[in-house]
């Protein structure tokens, strides 16, 4: 990886597959978009971007046994990776990239040691040894799964007694209530007996009144 700085010249080289193809210079850009940068040829022949021979910004030569790209002003745009490319019998082959960006100032941040006391010691491991295996998240599912069982069977057996009871409330509201029509013997018995005691007294009376009128007469 190279490290250039603000405004430096950077060279990159790359060694051809094929001598005596030509090649691609490739950017990869921080966004990780593809840029075209130049066309290079032994012959040699450079071909920039927008079909045009030179560049502002780089320059691309052939050195006998390798190419060559200069990034002639190395600014924030350009960092990235660069790849050079080749075409051989319709199949593109790709060099290893070679990034280039800026060094990163690293700065050594304090480091403190957080001094451990017994009690948080103690606290933690009091956490790690607390937990109960039955309450853990495998377990949840099977537990809602018995309680909404056990309070659909409860609800079940409450409508089962409600429509028990209504069933009985209904039968006993339509049973006529049965009159025996029957007369107790025994008081029947004693309605004749207060007839015949009437009729004798009846009959007693009128003898005598019968008696008290012939003697009168």
């Amino acid at each position: 990886m190279k490290h250039p700085q603000e405004g430096q010249r950077l060279e990159l080289e790359c060694m051809p597959y094929n001598r005596d193809t030509g090649i691609y210079w490739i950017h990869l850009d921080k966004d990780w978009n593809l840029h075209f940068i130049v066309s290079s040829t032994p012959v040699p022949r450079n071909t920039f971007q927008g079909n045009k021979r030179t560049s502002p910004q780089f320059e691309a030569r052939w050195t006998g046994n390798s190419y060559r790209l200069a990034v002639k002003n190395f600014t924030t745009q350009d960092e990235g990776i660069y790849f050079c490319t080749s075409n051989i019998n319709q199949v593109l082959h790709f060099s290893s990239g070679q990034p280039a960006f800026f060094p990163v100032a690293t700065t050594a941040a304090p480091t403190t040691s957080a001094a451990t006391t017994p009690s948080s010691q103690a606290t933690k491991k009091d956490i790690w040894h607390s937990r109960d295996p039955g309450t853990s998240h495998n377990n949840i599912p099977s537990f809602y799964c018995k309680m909404v069982m056990w309070v659909n069977l409860v609800c079940a057996c409450l409508l089962l007694l409600t429509a028990i009871t209504i069933t009985i409330t209904h039968c006993q509201s339509k049973s006529p209530v049965k009159v025996s029509t029957r007369e107790d013997p025994l008081a029947a018995l004693i309605s004749a007996a207060s007839s015949t005691n009437a009729e004798a007294e009846t009959v007693t009376q009128h003898r005598h009144f019968l008696h008290i009128s012939g003697s009168t007469l």
